[in-house]
């Protein structure tokens, strides 16, 4: 049986959030607020990432010290040199040239080092403004992509904005802005992939609807058109193009969202009436995507190894001269053969990771945040370096999530992949394909180390969801019980906001008593101290 109805009347708009075609009709307080609320939560996303960004200041946190010394590195050498042993306190005192031109094996791409890198040539290398100043950058505009994905997935300015609210004020998303590592770099452009994504549904769809369904008078047709003409798949492959090049991981979401793109290339067949449908979009459109998609990101990702293919001191960078390969990959130039080798023994590097680490988090733990990732800890005791806590002093910095916004984020995975299953709605099909391509994959290498902080490229998709359900709460024709919904939603955003205020002191750094650090974890949970 095919459910057409949806279990909950649809949203319907309140005076300050119209649809957008009907701004020009709106009052003047509406179009003042229609701007004024995502530039206000712009502001709050750049304030709690910008305020004190070079606190904890050393290169301490987590894996930053290998980041920031590579992306310095790698700006001056066209590829990342060998450190000496001694390397970060050597950088910490000023000694920032302290590399040889020896490259050094490294296991990610270089666009995110490359990025890191601009915010020092900017500021400086001797301190986190220096060092983090991109990602914080890069963390606050991925709050504005959120809140445009959020506008293109509901029609509300309102819901998008309260979707990019919860990344600014999420503790996750704020470490990952202030720490100078890959992942929220690799968030953004998975953000802006898929904003471009919803972009071609918008200017695709009705194009080919207009042209080819049935109010054309073109009924009957067993093929539909081949369309050429689709700027926003280009934009999408070269954004997940420039998220493969900052961590692997890109891949599964160029993948996932590709086949995406052919699946609602094929409703959209048979939405038209086209009887060839499942075989048009596969056989016809389906490698007219690929050109569009897959060519582009790759070709981003090549350009971003500039440096190693156009120097000579690159990790493995002359390792295809003395035994060239043969057949097909011995018409590669030497340089992209030597590049060929150095992808396959980071492969084999990524699969093969299984260090133990007091912070390490299996995949599966992650929706149930069993172990979220210390980054950073400094502890002192009373009387020492001015501290007067009695308990002593803590500067910490720990990537735990709002932990309110997370669980009830999973809660509302489970209410909207029932509600698609049911009602079909392609907005919750985009968003569990965000879920399953940041997620599932990860759940495929369960003996991998892996870190919570990983999900926050999964994170934007878990807050859409919870939008998603907060946007339904109030869904019905009863006022009483709309205005219930209603405060229950406000009520639940107060609460999130107070949360995030409580935990942001061991978010950034701030100097705090050791108990009051402890009430913020082992009062939940022992295992997340």
């Amino acid at each position: 049986m095919t459910v057409t109805e949806p279990l909950l009347p649809a949203y319907r708009p309140h005076w300050w959030d119209q649809p957008w075609d009907r701004v020009r009709d709106s009052p003047r307080r509406v179009r003042t607020l229609r701007w004024l609320i995502p530039t206000l939560i712009v502001a709050i996303a750049a304030v709690l990432r910008l305020w004190g960004l070079d606190r904890p200041d050393d290169i301490g946190q987590f894996d930053e010290s290998y980041y920031v010394k590579d992306a310095w590195s790698l700006w001056h050498l066209g590829y990342e040199g060998t450190w000496p042993s001694d390397g970060t306190e050597r950088f910490m005192n000023g000694e920032v040239d302290a590399y040889s031109t020896q490259g050094s094996f490294v296991a990610h791409p270089p666009l995110g080092k490359w990025l890191i890198a601009l915010g020092m040539v900017a500021l400086g290398p001797e301190s986190g403004w220096g060092w983090r100043l991109t990602t914080a950058i890069v963390g606050t505009l991925a709050v504005v992509v959120l809140m445009l994905v959020g506008r293109a997935l509901t029609g509300s300015v309102a819901f998008g904005s309260l979707a990019g609210l919860f990344l600014a004020i999420d503790g996750l998303a704020i470490v990952m802005s202030r720490t100078a590592l890959l992942d929220g770099i690799l968030l953004l452009f998975v953000l802006l992939g898929v904003w471009f994504v919803l972009l071609d549904r918008a200017r695709t769809q009705p194009r080919v609807l207009a042209r080819w369904g049935p109010e054309s008078g073109r009924t009957g047709r067993a093929w539909g058109p081949v369309v050429w003409n689709r700027p926003w798949v280009l934009a999408a492959g070269a954004a997940f193009g420039a998220a493969s090049a900052v961590k692997w991981s890109g891949l599964y979401v160029l993948a996932g969202f590709g086949i995406y793109l052919v699946v609602t290339d094929a409703l959209l067949r048979r939405r038209a009436g086209m009887p060839m449908w499942p075989a048009d979009a596969v056989l016809r459109q389906g490698p007219v995507t690929f050109v569009l998609l897959v060519p582009v990101a790759f070709a981003v990702y090549l350009a971003t190894w500039a440096g190693w293919l156009v120097t000579d001191g690159g990790y493995d960078r002359h390792s295809a001269d003395d035994a060239p390969a043969t057949g097909i990959a011995g018409l590669l130039p030497l340089a992209m053969q030597s590049l060929w080798r150095y992808h396959q023994a980071v492969y084999g590097f990524h699969i093969g990771v299984t260090s133990d680490h007091a912070y390490a988090s299996p995949a599966w733990q992650w929706p149930l945040l069993l172990r979220p990732t210390a980054m950073y800890y400094r502890g002192t005791s009373a009387g020492e370096d001015g501290c007067t806590a009695a308990s002593g002093c803590v500067e910490a910095v720990s990537s735990i999530p709002n932990p309110l916004l997370w669980w009830g984020g999973v809660l509302a995975v489970v209410y909207v992949a029932v509600r698609f299953v049911l009602v079909r709605d392609w907005r919750h099909g985009v968003v569990l394909t965000g879920i399953a391509v940041t997620y599932v994959p990860w759940l495929l290498y369960p003996e991998r180390t892996t870190f919570q902080f990983y999900t926050v490229v999964l994170l934007p998709f878990v807050l859409l969801a919870l939008v998603f359900a907060l946007r339904d709460l109030p869904g019905t024709e009863d006022p009483t019980r709309r205005t219930a919904g209603q405060w229950v939603v406000t009520l639940i955003v107060l609460l999130a906001v107070a949360v995030s205020a409580w935990y942001y002191p061991v978010w950034t750094g701030m100097e705090v008593s050791y108990d009051f650090w402890r009430w913020h974890f082992s009062t939940i949970s022992p295992s997340w101290v």
